[in-house]
């Protein structure tokens, strides 16, 4: 096994006892401790920006990997500036840098042809390139179960997707935090949120393939409307992280 390989299953520590009350900030420290090489993946979402402040406050100081897809809204690559800005202890890493809809990577229309392929190629393959080069343990990443029918039975730690022999930890600290819990906690600590946000956009990616959420949907109802769609890939599926 190399440097750059993540450690097999058989290395990690047993897990320790987290409930739903479990602080996130509890759930960091520990990831902090047992991965050490532990990164960060982020689309900056409210879920995300939350995540960036706790993990600052509990001693993370790594990278927070974003991968541009030529499609993101200009508010989106705004907020990812801001938290640059106020987090310069953190390392903010770009994939695909200055991406555009014309740069050649895909058909113009695949987003609205084939939204699976579009997101694999241009947000899962970018980022699966940079994991696999750096070999984390572990991606402590914003997901929580009031996200999505699909995402209610997330736990803090999960062992995921087999990369050369060794199992990639998902850890989720924010698992068991709900919408008002996060918009408080944003609001008490002043975050630079998504202006996008508060005009209805609770999850952004996107912009061919996102709109507002309507009264009684869930948070990720406009990701992919309509298309059958509800994940990019690099939690589900055959090319999850």
């Amino acid at each position: 096994m190399t440097a750059l390989e993540p450690r097999p299953a058989a290395a990690f520590i047993s897990l320790p006892s987290f409930g739903p009350a479990t602080d996130p900030l509890d759930v960091i420290g520990w990831a902090l401790r047992t991965h050490p090489d532990v990164t960060m993946p982020s689309a900056f979402n409210l879920n995300g920006v939350v995540l960036l402040d706790l993990a600052a406050k509990a001693g993370y100081g790594g990278e927070v990997v974003f991968v541009d897809t030529g499609y993101h809204f200009p508010e989106t690559l705004a907020t990812r500036e801001r938290l640059a800005a106020r987090y310069p202890e953190l390392t903010f890493v770009t994939l695909n840098a200055g991406a555009s809809p014309d740069d050649g990577q895909t058909p113009g229309n695949l987003y609205a042809a084939d939204p699976d392929a579009c997101c694999a190629v241009r947000k899962v393959a970018p980022l699966q390139r940079y994991l696999k080069e750096k070999g984390p343990s572990a991606l402590l990443n914003a997901r929580s179960r009031d996200q999505a029918s699909t995402r209610t039975d997330i736990p803090f730690v999960e062992d995921g997707s087999v990369d050369k022999g060794g199992t990639r930890r998902k850890i989720n600290p924010l698992a068991y935090w709900t919408r008002d819990m996060l918009e408080a906690y944003a609001a008490e600590h002043g975050l630079p949120v998504n202006p996008l946000y508060f005009d209805g956009f609770l999850s952004i990616g996107c912009w061919p393939c996102t709109r507002a959420v309507r009264p009684g949907e869930d948070a990720r109802a406009g990701r992919w409307a309509g298309k059958g769609k509800t994940e990019c890939g690099l939690w589900e599926g055959d090319g999850k992280l």
